[in-house]
């Protein structure tokens, strides 16, 4: 036997499931949604379709009816003619028995006529709503491809917003910044150039003093040799 606690307890438990519950369903819904108007559409079709056959079967059955109460009254018409002419001849026995068969088919005739009335007013309301129902699941269907074409718009923007911010972009960035922070491998070589050009003989100065433009900025071998000589 619950307590008042126990109760409150249970209470709380059920309307958190209930809850979850209505959310899960709203996930489902969502996520299969195209699905589930693609389901509802064909479902409509299916009841059009039956609505269709069932006004078809109005139709038939109120054009027998129909045809049904013209030969009756072509019936009663003949038999109302020889029926006059057996008055006129004194056959009044034959004139009789006419008139109780015209009777009969007079009244079949109304009654088929009040069938008729019926299955008329049945055909107009049926086909009105048929009508309406077409025109409806022509909405429905423009709806659909409309809705199909915002989910994939969407898929496609979820896809690109994954692949500005994913890890391939990152990996192609960095290694973008890297050939870019590299070292220009030319301007390197002629750096080296440079400074292999500063120490050889063949410097600026030295091609000068070679010219006889100031001091000798290197010794030579004559130097060398006449420096030997005096030595000597």
């Amino acid at each position: 036997m619950f307590t008042n606690g126990g109760i409150i307890v249970f209470s709380t438990l059920k309307t958190l499931m209930v809850g979850a519950n209505r959310r899960a369903e709203t996930q489902v819904r969502q996520q299969f949604s195209i699905e589930l108007i693609e389901e509802k559409i064909a479902q409509a079709n299916d009841d059009l379709k039956s609505a269709k056959s069932t006004l078809v079967s109005l139709i038939q059955k109120e054009r027998a009816e129909g045809r049904q109460i013209a030969t009756l009254t072509t019936r009663i018409n003949d038999l109302t003619l020889r029926a006059k002419a057996a008055l006129a001849d004194g056959r009044d026995d034959l004139a009789t028995t006419a008139a109780a068969a015209i009777a009969e088919m007079e009244n079949e005739r109304r009654l088929r006529q009040e069938t008729q009335a019926r299955l008329e007013a049945r055909i107009l309301r049926l086909r009105q709503s048929v009508e309406t129902a077409s025109r409806r699941l022509i909405d429905l269907r423009q709806g659909a491809i409309a809705a199909k074409a915002v989910r994939g718009e969407h898929r496609a923007q979820a896809s690109l917003g994954r692949a500005l911010h994913g890890r391939p972009m990152d990996e192609a960035a960095e290694l973008i910044q890297e050939v870019l922070g590299q070292e220009d491998p030319f301007e390197a070589s002629e750096i080296l150039n440079e400074i292999e050009t500063g120490l050889t003989p063949h410097s600026v100065a030295d091609q000068l003093s070679d010219a006889g433009f100031g001091a000798a900025t290197r010794s030579t071998a004559n130097d060398v040799l006449n420096r030997l000589k005096s030595d000597g």
